[in-house]
């Protein structure tokens, strides 16, 4: 080996991986060290996050790692986050951004603090799963976690504190939050708390930390862990702690580009210089996260792979066995196309629940056929999502300029069926890989931090060499222009949107 061994700790919404990266012979190699579960909970009403549980597995790869580790980092999905009281104690099972209690959430805000207010300062779509609408939902049913707490920590935040003692928000993981000002540039990194939006809504300000950048030593592995793993004193990194911000890092961008960041959750974008905050923004909802050395992730959060996750999963248990996505999308190719199709980005769908059902209802609802079979269901929820980011492609050209190319990264570009459908619907080159984009872009902040890689630029020319991307090209465009314009009547009808 030529280098070091990284190790990246990505957690998605689904499942979480380890994987460790070096560079061999001017060639990044990656490792699958452990996959597993990111644990949910259900208690009564409320859906938490089990993050003890989740820690137990981020100390059982480092075990599996072994010693050899010059490095570790951690990304997560945004929005959630924890408490820690005084002694650093959690204080409180991390809600889970799907759980009920942010439905409604969004109106009682707006009565307090206009929409155009809070977009104009953070410039972030709107979604009640924002960690806004989750502080003011906590200060609604359970204010003594808000006054009691000492800091709020972000997801991998959260993990980074209990890997190495740092207490600090991390630059990306907290502008997902919709309570960073990304338009203060004199701070480093750019931004800071939009704190007159929290002080109008009662949310104490002083629980929330510092802001750092990606690629900073937050120190080293406590004894506590090092006893637990057998791992020596390790530094623990700040990488680009938000997944997405992680997968563009690693992008092997060429040409006028956007990315698509695939998964339980598909996040459309281009990377930009500067925030962009317009009216036009404002209707379209996009958003304004933050990326490294202080670009700009101005993008679309999109519902993603979510619906046929849990159609899935639904599925999995009515027949009692397990269906691969491969397998899922064949039976939806083998299916007449454009006989139904759902607004992917309806609230209806946003929250867990017979997924089926709410399809079958949406269909019902719009007096369209009935999708019945897996096959017929998949290639709905197929269809729909690649007429969605048609959509969003082209609003994404007429506020951020023009768009040849669209990236695919992590484990959605491995779906060919989806992947054919987008290229076609959009009329775009689509380029699929790397599926653990997350990982990558993750060990490729630590390399450039400990200066294995020379920067950002050497990086993406290093990803582009070490890993194979798959090419698709628009087929008979022409036939998915009628489907496009039912689709946007479809939305229409349906105006309930995130």
């Amino acid at each position: 080996m030529d280098s070091k061994i990284f190790l990246a700790i990505d957690l998605g919404a689904e499942s979480g991986r380890a994987i460790s990266g070096w560079i061999e012979k001017n060639i990044l190699k990656i490792r699958e060290i452990h996959r597993f579960t990111t644990h949910r909970i259900q208690i009564d009403k409320h859906l938490f996050w089990d993050a003890p549980a989740i820690f137990g597995e981020i100390k059982t790869a480092m075990r599996m790692a072994g010693k050899d580790i010059a490095g570790t980092g951690v990304t997560t999905w945004g929005v959630d986050h924890a408490f820690i009281d005084k002694n650093g104690i959690l204080m409180c099972l991390p809600f889970h951004y799907r759980d009920s209690r942010t439905e409604d959430i969004m109106e009682k805000v707006f009565r307090i603090v206009g929409r155009q207010q809070i977009f104009q300062k953070t410039g972030i779509q709107f979604m009640p799963l924002n960690s806004l609408f989750q502080l003011y939902a906590t200060k609604q049913e359970c204010p003594w976690l808000l006054s009691s707490a000492y800091k709020m920590l972000f997801m991998p935040d959260l993990f980074n504190y209990w890997l190495c003692g740092a207490i600090a928000n991390e630059f990306t993981i907290a502008s997902t939050s919709q309570m960073l000002n990304p338009a203060k540039k004199r701070y480093k990194p750019r931004g800071d708390w939009a704190k007159e939006i929290l002080n109008k809504l009662g949310i104490p300000t002083d629980i929330l930390c510092s802001i750092i950048p990606p690629g900073k030593k937050l120190g080293y592995l406590s004894k506590f862990v090092r006893q637990e793993t057998g791992c020596d004193r390790i530094p623990v990194y700040s990488v680009c702690c938000h997944d997405t911000a992680s997968a563009v890092f690693a992008v092997p961008a060429e040409g006028h580009w956007a990315y698509l960041s695939s998964g339980t959750w598909s996040l459309l974008g281009k990377e930009l210089d500067d925030p962009l905050i317009n009216q036009q923004v404002l209707e379209y909802n996009f958003t304004n996260e933050g990326g490294y050395n202080g670009k700009i992730r101005f993008l679309k959060n999109i519902m993603g792979l979510w619906i046929w996750q849990e159609c899935r999963r639904q599925w999995e248990k009515t027949y009692n066995r397990q269906f691969s996505y491969v397998e899922l999308g064949e039976l939806a190719s083998q299916e007449k196309p454009f006989v139904s199709l759902i607004d992917v980005n309806n609230s209806v769908f946003l929250f867990p629940g017979d997924m089926v059902e709410k399809i079958q209802r949406f269909c019902k609802t719009t007096n369209q056929k009935i999708p019945v079979s897996i096959g017929e269901i998949s290639r709905t929820i197929l269809e729909s999502l690649a007429l969605e980011y048609r959509l969003h492609i082209e609003r994404l050209q007429s506020l951020a300029g023009e768009i040849d190319t669209l990236h695919i990264v992590g484990g959605g570009s491995q779906n060919r069926v989806l992947s054919s459908f987008t290229a076609s619907s959009t009329n775009k080159r689509v380029l699929c890989g790397p599926v653990e984009a997350t990982s990558i872009g993750n060990i490729g902040v630590q390399m450039i931090s400990a200066k294995i890689v020379k920067n950002h630029q050497e990086f993406r020319k290093l990803v582009a060499v070490s890993f194979p991307v798959i090419e698709y090209l628009p087929e008979n465009h022409d036939q998915w222009q009628q489907p496009y314009e039912k689709y946007l009547q479809l939305k229409k009808i349906s105006d309930q949107q995130i």
